[in-house]
Order: structure tokens, then C-alpha cells, then sequence
């Protein structure tokens, strides 16, 4: 602007009054003209964005992070590059999710976050307007930007032949990617040979009941994609239908398919999960099935009227007791607001009640207790009535039982009295002299055995 402005001087001095007049209009038209264009790239960071999918066709839409950097303040270390944390969260206006038909994925905060889906035709003409609050996990603080999608009707929607693959070796947010999901549809093609051919969904392992797979190996999810064309299946495709791949299936092996070299390079599909739908055909048969019901409840009903019974109420007159069944729309009828109970109603005393419930258990515990304590207390015969009862020898015996007991526990607790008569020494049976001790006097007494003949 300085530049223009000092080119524009020198202008001003070498012409006329009427071109310094023209001159200086156009300087200052320049001038708002450059404040204008900064301040619609200004608004372009807080302004809505506008996408345009058609029904039945894949949507893919992705949440850069580096998008949504310039959102925050720069990071606090100079010369350092910014690599927050960054999340996102995205729902409908108005609503605390998202619309049926579209999923959000993000696997860390590191990565960009991904929306996609099918967009269905019930929403043609409608504009889905999806709220995206970015999150910064180092800061804390946030920015929400608005996304509208208007879902545009498709002429060839839904495309006639529609084929579902099951990939083991992806991840839904890889598959999503456009080049490797460029590169599927490119082998489809190949194999398919159609004239059109789109990517109608996508959907992870997980999503069907998949289970989460075991973190070796580099194991993927699982994605499944459904792809349509506008020609019939080629005979590739139709080689899983045949009885031997089907019994092969049938014994979790793998069947043999001769167009599998052509994915197998970047691809492994799971032939045995692939499902090939003819939408015409389904829907012919769904129309058939239809009838076919309408025209059994008709049968039902006519064999209904032929089989009721007539009642007699009067010798005069008879009145059939068959009413016509008046079939509605499957809605059931207003019933009006809703009306809660009145405050009139009485209270009731749970006193009486609270009383039984404690008593009777009480009542019940007490009993078992003075019986039991009756058992226990009150039917002992004593000691004495036990002696008289017992025979004087048995008495004895226990008696010298119980004295030998007590003896040896006394000099267990004193190894230094003078030890039993058992283990005195003994006289030799030949010569008379006494046999002197078999160990020394610093001898450890608790391991000397108590009878000479133990040793």
C-alpha cells in the first residue's frame, strides 16, 4: 500500500487537477479493495462450510488438525512447531448426535478425525447442518465450526447391482483414505468391468459385531465395502456361489477364486462374507411377499366369516356374532394428555405392616435360641453322676494316665531335675559294674532317648 501510495505522488505532481481527482479515487479504491480481501480471508477460518454428497454415494469428509492449529495460540516455546493434541466432537445442530447415516472416527488425538457415510434419499433437498467443536488438550480451549451438508439426488440411485467385500487386512480410517480406496475400486473395476461404479458405504468390523483383535501382529479391524455398478455380476464374482466354494466355506477353508491375484497384491478379501444383492430383484421380491400376505389375511378372514358360529339369543332372532374387522395403520389412537393421580388419594399407614416384619422373624430367632440354650445348658449330667456310672479299675487307669501326663509336661518345662528311674544306668549282666553314661555331661537332654533299649 505504501508503495502504491508513494507511485501514486508522484503521479499527483506531473498532472492535472482532474486526474489528481481520478487518481486519488482510485487509490482509495485500491485501498478499501485490500482491507476488503483481508477481511474475507480473515472470515474465511469462522465461516460455514458447504459440501454437496449425493444419495447412495460414499461421503467422506476430513477434520484436518492442522485446519484447526490456527485456532489456537501458538505454542509458548518459540522456534518449536506446534504439535497439540487435538480432538474433536461432532453432533447436528440442535441434537446431541449425529444423523443415522453418518459415523465419526478418530483414532488418537494425533490424527485427523474422519466423517463418512451414505446419505440416504429421505434427506434430499434437506440441509444437515453438523456442529464440529475442536478440542486442544494442552489448552483447554476450544473452537466450533459448522459443516452443512446438502445431499443432492443421484439419477442412477440406487445403482442396480450392489456387491459388499469384507477386507481383513484394513482399518476403516485407512480404508477411507482416497487413494487406497481409489486403488479397491480400481481392482474392482478391473474385475467387474462396469460402465459406472461407485463407493456406496463403508463400515468397520467392529459395527457388524466384529471383535476387537489382539494387538500382534499389526492385526486389523476389518472393513466392509459396499460398491455398486450398473452392469450384472461377472462370472469372478459369482465363483463363491458354486457348490465347491461353498462347501469349502462351509469348513472355514478359503475358496478358490481366480480374480483373488488382482486384490491380493494390497487386498485380502474374505470371500466366503462377500454378499451380492440385485436391488431390482430384492425389490420384486419384496412386492411379491407382500401380496402374498395380503392375500393369505384375505383367505384368513373369508375362512373366518364361513366358520363363526351363529348364538341364538331369542327363538325369534338370530344374531351372528361376527364383526368386521376394521384394519387401521398400525398407530394406536390418542389418548389424550396425560393425566397423573390426583392428590386426594389417601395415605397409607406401613406401620403395621413394618411391625409384622420385624416381629415375626425376632419372635422366631428368640425361640431357637432358648431351645438351643436348654440343649446346651440344661440337660449336662455332671461329673459326678459320670464317675458313679464309671467302673473303679477304668477310673484308675485314667487316673494314672493323667499322673504320668502331668509328670513328663513338668519336665518338659525343667530339663535339670533328676531324670526318671527308667533311664537310670543299669549294672553289666556279666561283670556286675556299672555302666558309666553313654554321653557326656554337655550332652543336649532333650534329644536322650528315655529307655536304654531305644537306642
Amino acid at each position: 500500500f505504501s508503495q502504491k501510495f508513494l507511485h501514486s505522488e508522484t503521479l499527483l505532481q506531473s498532472a492535472s487537477e482532474l486526474s489528481k481527482a481520478y487518481l486519488i479515487i482510485c487509490l482509495s479504491v485500491s485501498y478499501l479493495s485490500s482491507l476488503f480481501s483481508v477481511y474475507t480471508i480473515f472470515s474465511k477460518v469462522h465461516s460455514d462450510r458447504n459440501v454437496y454428497p449425493s444419495a447412495g454415494v460414499l461421503f467422506v469428509h476430513v477434520l484436518e488438525r492442522e485446519y484447526f492449529k490456527g485456532e489456537f495460540p501458538p505454542y509458548p516455546k518459540p522456534g518449536e512447531i506446534s504439535n497439540d493434541p487435538i480432538t474433536f466432537n461432532t453432533n447436528l445442530m440442535g441434537y446431541p448426535d449425529r444423523p443415522g447415516w453418518l459415523r465419526y472416527i478418530q483414532r488418537t488425538p494425533y490424527s485427523d478425525g474422519v466423517l463418512y457415510g451414505s446419505p440416504t434419499a429421505e434427506n434430499v433437498g434437506k440441509p444437515t447442518v453438523i456442529e464440529i467443536t475442536a478440542y486442544n488438550r494442552r489448552t483447554f480451549e476450544t473452537t466450533r465450526h459448522n459443516l452443512i451438508i446438502n445431499i443432492m439426488s443421484a439419477e442412477d440411485f440406487p445403482l442396480p447391482y450392489q456387491a459388499e467385500f469384507f477386507i481383513k487386512n484394513m482399518n476403516v480410517e485407512e480404508m477411507l483414505a482416497s487413494e487406497v480406496l481409489g486403488d479397491f475400486l480400481g481392482a474392482v473395476k478391473n474385475v467387474w468391468q462396469p460402465e459406472r461404479l461407485n463407493a456406496i458405504n463403508i463400515t468397520s468390523a467392529l459395527d457388524r459385531g466384529g471383535r476387537v483383535p489382539l494387538p500382534i501382529n499389526d492385526m486389523k479391524e476389518g472393513v466392509y465395502v459396499m460398491v455398486g455398478a450398473d452392469v450384472p455380476f461377472s462370472s469372478c464374482l459369482r465363483e463363491v456361489e458354486n457348490p465347491q466354494n461353498q462347501l469349502r466355506c462351509s469348513q472355514e477353508m478359503e475358496p478358490v477364486i481366480t480374480c483373488d491375484k488382482k486384490f491380493r497384491t494390497q487386498f485380502y478379501i474374505d470371500w466366503c462374507k462377500i454378499s451380492l444383492i440385485n436391488v431390482e430383484f430384492a425389490k420384486l421380491n419384496v412386492s411379491v411377499m407382500v401380496l402374498v400376505v395380503h392375500g393369505c389375511e384375505r383367505l384368513r378372514l373369508q375362512s373366518e366369516r364361513k366358520q363363526l358360529p351363529l348364538t341364538r339369543v331369542d327363538k325369534t332372532k338370530q344374531v351372528s356374532t361376527y364383526q368386521e374387522v376394521i384394519r387401521g395403520e398400525g398407530i394406536l389412537p390418542d389418548g389424550g394428555e396425560y393425566k397423573p393421580p390426583s392428590d386426594s388419594l389417601k395415605s397409607r399407614d406401613y406401620y403395621t405392616d413394618f411391625l409384622i416384619t420385624l416381629a415375626v422373624p425376632s419372635a422366631v430367632a428368640l425361640l431357637l435360641f432358648l431351645i438351643l440354650a436348654y440343649i446346651m445348658c440344661c440337660r449336662r449330667e455332671g461329673v459326678e453322676k459320670r464317675n458313679m456310672q464309671t467302673p473303679d479299675i477304668q477310673l484308675v487307669h485314667h487316673s494314672a494316665i493323667q499322673k504320668s501326663t502331668k509328670e513328663l509336661r513338668d519336665m518338659s518345662k525343667n530339663r535339670e531335675i533328676a531324670w526318671p528311674l527308667s533311664t537310670l544306668p543299669v549294672f553289666h549282666p556279666v561283670t556286675g559294674e556299672i555302666i558309666p553314661p553313654l554321653h557326656a555331661d554337655s550332652y543336649e537332654s532333650t534329644n536322650m532317648p528315655l529307655m536304654q533299649t531305644q537306642q
